[in-house]
């Protein structure tokens, strides 16, 4: 995985020295593509027969030596299990319960290959639920790239930020975003806490340090807390630095340029500087979402014009936590930018990461208000602000590597940060804002201005929209106003539309055309969609050639989105598999009526036109809320009323349209604790005060018990569910102590049976996930029992503990075999000992405390800190710079390469310490 920036080419000479600044591991290799055949000079006739071919050669997978893992039981049984087969456990994928981060140092690193062999048995072992081998994911940062007419400025000027504020010198700029004006009312984004997720951010930098947030950073390549970037000759790293400037430079200190929030928190995670798996990108969307409150991301799937990519299994789960336990229940705000691919065609809606409801996904333009000539069409665009253009068309000033600034940051990385900053001072202005409310605030907000493009339209809630710029340039004193007296949007509901699951095939040149009626589950108060934020078409579509479709729906108020365009390049034959395409387009429109679907296929000269497709089948996901999100109330005692809204405000042609509705919230509101002889009873377990509908939810009191708290919802139930035990006098289910599946109380000694991965033991009435000393655990009954009376006199005599090997530790029954050891003690092979064996070396496991013995590299004798790093090495090696190397002569290697080793002194590279280079080097 790379970050969206063109690979620079090998320096000639080493970087030179930074004594002050940290170096990083080596950047990330790409993964292998496939190959064309070699041409022969008599078959240059079958090139255009080869050509699509090659195109369509797939790279291969490649697999890492890290595995993210399911584990029924808690940390310790993680732990327990990692040390079982070899595995380090390098902790909890973020916020993600029950879900590790395995490592494996003796498995390649990197191979086209999947693992077998040992890994088979921790897929077997019970406890593991699910696993997941990591495969290298692409992904490459945002900002234009093999542009040949950028150009750096070390020492940029607040003059020179044309799309902040026009100066008096200055005629081509642009203040539409209205930034300056938001800092007058008195919002600089103060208290809010933003974090960069890329290559590293340069703490240190002087535009960034006073700002700087050590709690909002985390270097995920490295598993460490310092996001700093790794240097090289090229800068490659500087992606993170000019993203996390446009944000929060500090203002009046004569450094570069002025953050858009200037005077708020900015963090750093660097993980696009090293192999990018689904554990890597769930952690870095999962750092600390109760601290931070706006991750920006300007890097995803490869802008190429063929890639269909988004995130995987943990990523969406990483998501999906924080928007619902982010920022203590408000949601992360997640920022990303929509992608470069402009030039290749590319269309953002085969982006999983800018094509979610949970991202706002940004667009650029220029300053005279034209499309760059890299931007990305789709309709999941939510708005747009400033960025560079054409060689000769002004870039955007930021910070830069080495304490440094530059006047050439481009593409959608620009956009991305600045909505971040803007968002920042509108967090500020009104600190409860939830996730949907900023996107509600941006559409609200955001203005068509003088950009320009062909496809601008009205839809039905009157709001101008493009497929190039969303609703337009966000206008940050806007913002900041609305969000000050912006009241809760209201609850969010999902309503699956239809589904229809009839195939039909797809002709060349032909348009398959599917409608469906809806009622947008007005039957249910629950899921009921009055006014659209997001529309979701989820699509299985088989076909020759994928980039020859294009995909439009058309909202029942007549609004065309154009999911999916032509993608030259893109030649697959995989189609889309449930593959789901968002469009914010209808958003504000009326959701109930008729919805169309139509699939046109437009074959290229490159492929057979009788090969036809099929639409497998697909459905219609509608989100919004039953009440306008504009007009909302403080009451919401009942989660199924509806607004009232008179209906002289409407158009006269209109009003009879929403007369019909208000009958409905009439309906609706004749849930007021109505009696089992009224027309809407209401639920069983539903106490004498009644209720406000019909669902256990709505009880204003219980007969038995109520489940859950007031702010996630309470429900009334007959008896509490595993986990919880009855309290009778409150009528209330109170949680057990962690670990027990029964209990009599919330005491930890109140537990009657445990969870899974838990034991229970008898004498005390507690679960635990490790037997005490004394006691060992019987797997069949999940029981602590009591030790051999031989096991039970060593607990007592530390003195006995490597002859005993029982000592603090656990006995399993009929053996003295320990699996705990006491502190200042290591296990190794099932006994306890005050110091490794010759070949091993102690490594610490997160979670326990006490280490494990770890064997070292085959050719190691001795090794300290990592089974790859000797101090001494076996018969037949020599020991150079922490490896051993087979000793041979130089007579085994060619000249030529010796001589290349000795003039290029590779040898002082550790990276070709275990080629032939070592053996020249110690044959002079």
């Amino acid at each position: 995985q790379a970050g969206r920036t063109a690979p620079a080419p090998s320096p000639q000479q080493p970087p030179p020295a930074e004594a002050a600044l940290k170096a990083k591991a080596p950047p990330t290799a790409q993964p292998r593509r496939g190959r064309c055949p070699i041409m022969r000079p008599s078959a240059a006739w079958l090139l255009l027969l080869a050509l699509p071919a090659c195109l369509a050669a797939p790279s291969r997978p490649v697999y890492t030596n890290h595995w993210a893992v399911q584990v029924l039981g808690g940390p310790g049984e993680a732990a327990r299990l990692a040390s079982a087969y070899g595995y380090v456990n390098l902790g909890q994928i973020g916020n993600l319960e029950n879900y590790y981060h395995f490592h494996h140092s003796r498995t390649i690193r990197r191979s086209t290959l999947s693992s077998r062999g040992r890994h088979n048995f921790l897929r077997m072992d019970p406890k593991v639920k699910w696993l997941q081998q990591q495969e290298v994911k692409r992904r490459v940062k945002r900002h234009v790239r093999g542009d040949p007419h950028l150009i750096h400025f070390n020492d940029p000027m607040w003059s020179k930020m044309w799309y902040m504020h026009c100066g008096d010198k200055n005629n081509h700029c642009r203040s539409e975003m209205n930034i300056p004006a938001a800092w007058q009312r008195g919002y600089t984004g103060k208290n809010v806490v933003v974090t960069i997720l890329d290559d590293g951010i340069e703490t240190s930098h002087p535009d960034l340090v006073q700002n700087y947030d050590p709690q909002a950073s985390y270097d995920v390549n490295d598993n460490d807390c310092d996001p700093s970037p790794r240097y090289d000759a090229s800068n490659e790293n500087k992606h993170g630095t000019r993203c996390a400037g446009q944000v929060a430079a500090k203002a009046n200190n004569s450094n570069c340029i002025v953050g858009i929030a200037y005077n708020a928190r900015i963090g750093g995670v660097r993980m696009l500087d090293g192999d990018v798996t689904d554990v890597v990108e769930a952690k870095s969307l999962g750092i600390r979402p109760d601290y931070i409150d706006i991750y920006s991301a300007s890097w995803g799937p490869d802008d190429d014009g063929k890639t269909v990519d988004g995130p995987g299994e943990l990523a969406k789960q990483a998501f999906e936590y924080g928007i619902k336990k982010g920022r203590k229940g408000l949601g992360s705000i997640f920022v990303w930018a929509s992608g470069n691919g402009g030039r290749e065609g590319d269309y953002c809606s085969c982006d999983g990461y800018t094509n979610s409801i949970y991202t706002i996904s940004i667009s650029s333009s220029t300053d005279s208000g034209l499309k760059p000539w890299y931007l990305e069409e789709c309709a999941s665009t939510l708005a747009t602000t400033y960025s560079s253009g054409a060689f000769y068309e002004q870039k955007i000033v930021t910070t830069d590597l080495r304490h440094g600034c530059t006047e050439g940051h481009t593409g959608t990385s620009v956009s991305a940060p600045i909505v971040t900053g803007i968002i920042a001072l509108a967090l500020e202005a009104n600190p409860s804002l939830t996730w949907r409310d900023v996107q509600h605030l941006i559409v609200k907000t955001s203005r068509p201005l003088h950009l320009k493009a062909n496809d601008w339209k009205t839809n039905g809630a009157g709001r101008k929209v493009s497929h190039l710029y969303g609703y337009g340039l966000v206008n940050a004193e806007a913002i900041v106003m609305e969000a000050k007296k912006w009241k809760k949007a209201p609850t969010q509901h999902v309503c699956i539309g239809s589904s229809d699951r009839t195939p039909r095939d797809i002709h060349a040149d032909q348009t398959v055309r599917t409608t469906t009626v809806t009622n947008a589950c007005a039957n249910h108060y629950d899921q009921r969609v009055v006014y659209l934020e997001h529309v979701i078409v989820r699509v299985s579509i088989e076909h020759p050639r994928r980039g020859d479709l294009q995909i439009n729906l058309t909202s029942p108020s007549g609004t065309e989105s154009q999911l999916l365009a032509r993608r030259v390049f893109d030649i697959s034959n995989e189609g889309f598999k449930n593959w789901e395409f968002m469009t914010v387009h209808c958003w504000g429109e009326k959701a109930e009526g008729e919805w169309t679907l139509k699939i046109h296929d437009t074959p290229t000269h490159m492929r057979n036109p009788e090969r036809r497709g099929k639409l497998k089948e697909w459905s219609l996901v509608l989100y919004g809320t039953a009440e306008h999100p504009y007009n909302t109330t403080s009451s919401h005692r009942s989660q199924s009323r509806m607004l009232e809204i008179s209906t002289p405000k409407l158009e006269p042609s209109k009003a009879a349209v929403f007369q019909s509705q208000m009958e409905v919230v009439e309906e609706e509101e004749e849930y007021t604790g109505k009696t089992s002889a009224a027309p809407c009873p209401c639920h069983p377990e539903c106490g004498n005060k009644g209720c406000d509908g019909p669902n256990a939810d709505q009880c204003l009191n219980c007969i038995h018990y109520s489940l859950g708290i007031v702010k996630a919802g309470r429900v009334c139930v007959s008896s509490c569910p595993s986990g919880y035990f009855g309290d009778n006098a409150n009528r209330r289910c109170r949680r057990c102590q962690k670990g027990c599946e029964t209990c009599t109380g919330r005491g930890r000694n109140q537990c009657t049976s445990c969870r899974r991965g838990f034991y229970h033991h008898q004498e005390t009435n507690a679960c635990v996930v490790f037997c005490p000393a004394g006691f060992y655990a019987d797997e069949s009954q999940k029981l602590c029992l009591e030790c051999h009376q031989s096991c039970k006199k060593c607990a007592s005599d530390p003195d006995k503990l490597i002859v005993t090997h029982c000592g603090n530790c656990l006995c399993r029954p009929g053996k003295e075999a320990c699996i705990q050891c006491a502190k200042d003690f290591h296990l190794h092979e099932w006994r306890c000992v005050p110091a490794c064996s010759q070949g091993f070396y102690p490594e610490a496991v997160p979670g326990l405390p006490y280490k494990v013995c770890t064997r070292c590299d085959d050719s190691c004798s001795a090794c300290e800190g990592s089974r790859d790093n000797c101090v001494k090495c076996k018969e037949g090696f020599n020991l150079r710079i922490g490896s051993c190397i087979t000793n041979v002569t130089c007579m085994d290697a060619f000249k030529t390469l010796c001589e290349i080793v000795k003039s290029k002194k590779l040898c002082e590279m550790k990276l070709f310490v275990q080629l032939c280079c070592q053996t020249c080097l110690m044959a002079g």
